[in-house]
């Protein structure tokens, strides 16, 4: 019969296996729940890229998905916002051109007020339920589903082949990802929204 400082050490030695490997079943748990909501949005492969270094916050969390899918979605709305800020400044700039960009300013603008409202109202609606949680998430889904009309106008605004060039190219990949970003959002609040 073994004795009981081996036995011992096994299940010490056991113990910390198990520890070590806890944080990566956890680690594959979230990009699991990940990959599988974002399988339900329009862009997948985007929502995964975007949201996977954030797993471990996540978890397996709708809410903190969502949450963090606003958040993502807003800080790149600010980047490309700044971004098209720039543009204004460029030299040799076309006024067709001029007036698109100061358009798509004022539309990235609304969009970042939307998406930043959208953030803070799932922040702090605390653990509404009912017709309460209803109305804050309602508040939310319009706010961003706005935020993504006001993105998808600024691209607009640089149709027709007299703005084809660099400045619609460079503004128009920048804004349509945004767009895209928004949109994978917005599918994520409306899950979290269905499993409530």
């Amino acid at each position: 019969m073994a004795s009981p400082s081996i036995i011992f050490l096994l299940l010490s030695l056991l113990c910390i296996v198990c520890e070590a490997r806890s944080p990566t079943a956890a680690r594959s748990g979230a990009s699991n729940f990940i990959k599988a909501s974002c399988s339900a949005t329009k862009y997948p492969s985007l929502c995964i890229q975007s949201l996977a270094a954030f797993a471990p916050s996540i978890q397996r969390s709708p809410r903190q998905l969502a949450q963090t899918a606003l958040s993502v979605s807003l800080e790149r709305t600010k980047s490309t916002q700044a971004f098209v800020s720039k543009m204004k400044k460029f030299r040799g700039l076309k006024r067709r051109e001029y007036e698109a960009i100061k358009d798509c300013i004022e539309e990235m603008s609304e969009s970042v007020h939307r998406l930043s409202k959208s953030v803070q109202e799932l922040k702090y609606m605390g653990q509404a339920k009912g017709q309460d949680f209803l109305w804050h998430v309602s508040n939310v889904e319009t706010w961003v589903s706005a935020a993504l009309t006001d993105e998808n106008t600024c691209v607009d605004g640089f149709a027709g082949r007299a703005l084809d060039g660099k400045i619609k190219a460079s503004i128009g990949a920048r804004v349509i990802n945004v767009a895209q970003v928004t949109s994978n959002a917005l599918s994520l609040v409306n899950q979290f929204a269905s499993k409530q």
